[in-house]
């Protein structure tokens, strides 16, 4: 590969997708199992701050990019001995134990609920087979959360304000706080917050000294500017209230995370090393293959709706290509024309940014922006540019 010509062409692509407002700003990091390979970033930490550009240290909101961080704590667990994939999490976290199913609400709008069927284990859980759905692209557990009068984070601690499940285990997917859920038998296991027990065996192992749930004054300093894409399409910078004090027994696995580009692109290479950074073993390489792998059998990864527009459009990333999930990671099962290989694993984060990691290829990418609504159509340009020249790159030399 010629790294100077990879630079010069993902470095055009950036400049020109912020310079025809495509995007109020994005950064992207590739690299392989060795080294980084790109790093690059372009326009302004904030809309209107133009003498505050994107630099190589600016720290980003990775929302659901938490939950491959979150997996990998909890899998280390698991081959220790101390979790098993199948075992019932109801015996470790109460609130689990005896799940309702949503099945609609009455002719007086209340919920209709019923026992689930079948058990809530922890490869349910980080396949988003476990029924727990997201309010902002679930129509039904939005108005159940609004009936409630609860949020997505008042329950974790509560068995009797936990969400109903959409379906019963094992019966289908569909994308949710699953994730969230595993952070919490990660805490019941261990006895640890999240947020220390990630910090001191996987980011502080692997040198992500920039990725975490605690908002040191250092990390505010460097924090990026957010946005909002209008119906009209119009972009604008938005105010998003940073909290003054932070509770770690708050913080889930499914989505409160921040970092910055090189550390995500650390993560991405210990997956390419089949778990391991720098002389620094943080996962077995049986466990990062297990991980790799389809453990939903035939249940498809289908489309989304959206409840709460603001938030995010409807969508289904990569339609017509069949997808499976991993234990974190959805798989595509088919080369992408002029992209990733089949076995990919990838995923993103709620203000537009995406990651994908190639084991076939050895490449591993990601493309940062901090704007909603999710799956912005021009922003999945963008990353199908910024994907395709990648890989016009590695093939050309």
């Amino acid at each position: 590969m010629n790294i100077n010509a990879l630079q010069s062409e993902l470095d055009r692509i950036l400049a020109e997708a912020v310079a025809s407002g495509d995007v109020a700003h994005a950064a992207g990091v590739v690299t392989d199992a060795n080294e980084q390979l790109y790093q690059g970033q372009a326009g302004p930490c904030r809309l209107g701050e133009a003498g505050r550009p994107l630099t190589e240290d600016t720290v980003y909101w990775i929302h659901s990019m938490t939950k491959p961080l979150t997996a990998a704590g909890v899998m280390q667990l698991v081959e220790r001995g101390r979790l098993g994939l199948d075992d019932d999490c109801g015996a470790l976290v109460p609130a689990l134990s005896r799940p309702n199913v949503l099945e609609g609400f009455d002719a007086a709008g209340r919920p209709k609920l019923r026992p689930a069927n079948g058990a809530i284990t922890l490869r349910r859980l980080l396949t988003h087979t476990a029924g727990f759905v997201y309010d902002i692209w679930n129509p039904q557990q939005r108005d159940w959360l609004e009936q409630a009068g609860i949020t997505r984070v008042d329950f974790y601690d509560d068995p009797a304000t936990c969400p109903p499940l959409a379906f019963d285990p094992g019966s289908r997917w569909e994308y949710g706080i699953n994730i969230d859920w595993a952070g919490k038998v990660l805490e019941a296991v261990t006895g640890e917050t999240l947020e220390a027990y990630l910090r001191a065996h996987l980011l502080e192992p692997l040198g992500m000294t920039s990725t975490g749930y605690v908002l040191t004054p250092s990390i505010r300093q460097r924090l990026s500017g957010v946005h909002q894409r209008d119906a009209d399409g119009t972009i604008h910078a938005v105010d998003f209230p940073l909290p003054a004090e932070q509770d770690p027994r708050t913080f889930t696995g499914g989505g409160q995370m921040f970092g910055s580009a090189a550390d995500y692109a650390r993560f991405m290479r210990m997956i390419l090393n089949g778990g391991e950074l720098d002389g620094r073993r943080v996962l077995g390489a049986d466990t990062v293959r297990l991980m790799a792998e389809n453990h939903m059998g035939d249940i498809p990864v289908t489309g989304m709706p959206a409840a709460l527009p603001a938030s995010t459009y409807p969508f289904e990333l990569y339609p017509g290509v069949p997808k499976r999930w991993g234990l974190s990671f959805m798989i595509n099962m088919q080369d992408l024309p002029g992209g990733r290989r089949a076995g990919s694993l990838a995923w993103g984060g709620l203000r537009n940014t995406y990651f994908w990691i190639d084991p076939a290829s050895g490449l591993g990418a990601a493309l940062f922006t901090q704007m909603l609504p999710f799956v912005d159509p021009k922003t999945l340009a963008l990353l199908d540019r910024f994907e395709r020249a990648v890989y016009a790159e590695i093939r050309q030399y």
